[in-house]
């Protein structure tokens, strides 16, 4: 153990640890590449050798001039799988969504004090009743 030292032991796990970071990047640029909807088949093909080919510059240049729009991708992703899920549940459920749209709003009322804590519970009870 005397043979590496421990400020080299740190030196090693930042490393590993920017190395894995880079990789996250560059799997998540290459997966916006492919889902972005505005980009063409050659828009995609180019992006994608320039991030294979030149992979630090390929990935700093899709962060500059298509980065701006990522967090969009992603917004709207994130919307589509919440929905299909509440969609899903829903329709386990056996419900039209009438209950759970009734406690939402209630919750709502709720969370913004226009009920009681004790109203809330009560009409929770009534209406699961």
């Amino acid at each position: 153990m005397d043979d590496y030292p421990l400020l080299n032991l740190f030196w090693t796990m930042l490393w590993f640890f920017v190395w894995v970071m880079w990789f996250f990047l560059l799997f998540k640029v290459i997966t916006d590449v492919f889902r972005d909807h505005s980009l063409g088949g050659w828009g995609k093909a180019g992006w994608l050798i320039v991030v294979l080919v030149l992979p630090f510059v390929g990935v700093l240049l899709y962060l500059i001039f298509r980065g701006h729009s990522m967090h969009e991708r992603d917004r709207k992703q994130a919307a589509e799988q919440q929905a299909a899920f509440r969609s899903y549940v829903q329709q386990a459920a056996g419900t039209g969504g009438g209950s759970a749209d009734e406690l939402h709003k209630l919750s709502a009322l709720k969370d913004k004090g226009d009920i009681t804590q004790e109203e809330f519970d009560r009409a929770k009870a009534k209406l699961l009743a």
